[in-house]
């Protein structure tokens, strides 16, 4: 990952998990990366400890939404920026920036009042170079795309697991 340069919010991808585009914090404050996940239930699927929670990629919408699922890396507490501490599962995914795609680790967890629904934290920014004072090295998405071509239609979160 060396020498890749990044803003202090970028649009990323999370191919894994059919997010096609979520803006992203680059936080080198948070050690862990996090994802906001609205309903978080672990279940196992022949002996393999897995989590379905579901994503809002857009911020300040509770739609699309995403029904996601992973295999259950961990599940331990971690300590917020506002000293909070909480149980979280985490999850092991790849995450694409533009060209460059690498696997990171990345908890869980409710963030609704937060204004990025995902925050990159510096174990996955190993190599990179931070501008602070830059944004959307990447380029921008424009809101249109953003909101249509981007993400197909969803399920109703009412009737999803019936």
């Amino acid at each position: 990952m060396a020498n890749i340069q990044v803003g202090w919010r970028e649009w990323v991808s999370l191919p894994e998990l059919d997010i096609a585009r979520i803006k992203t914090k680059i936080d080198t404050g948070a050690r862990t990366s996090a994802l906001h996940a609205f309903f978080v239930e672990p279940y196992e699927v022949n002996g393999r400890q897995m989590v379905r929670f579901g994503v809002r990629p857009l911020q300040k919408r509770n739609s699309p939404w995403i029904e996601c699922s992973s295999v259950i890396h961990d599940y331990r507490e971690i300590c917020d920026s506002g000293g909070h501490r909480e149980m979280r599962y985490v999850i092991y995914t790849p995450v694409r920036l533009g060209e460059h795609i690498w696997p990171i680790e990345m908890t869980l967890t409710n963030r609704d009042t937060m204004k990025f629904r995902m925050l990159l934290g510096r174990s996955a920014l190993a190599g990179m170079i931070v501008y602070p004072d830059q944004s959307y090295l990447f380029g921008r998405l424009n809101r249109n795309r953003q909101r249509k071509a981007e993400y197909p239609p969803l399920l109703d979160p009412r009737t999803a697991f019936l």
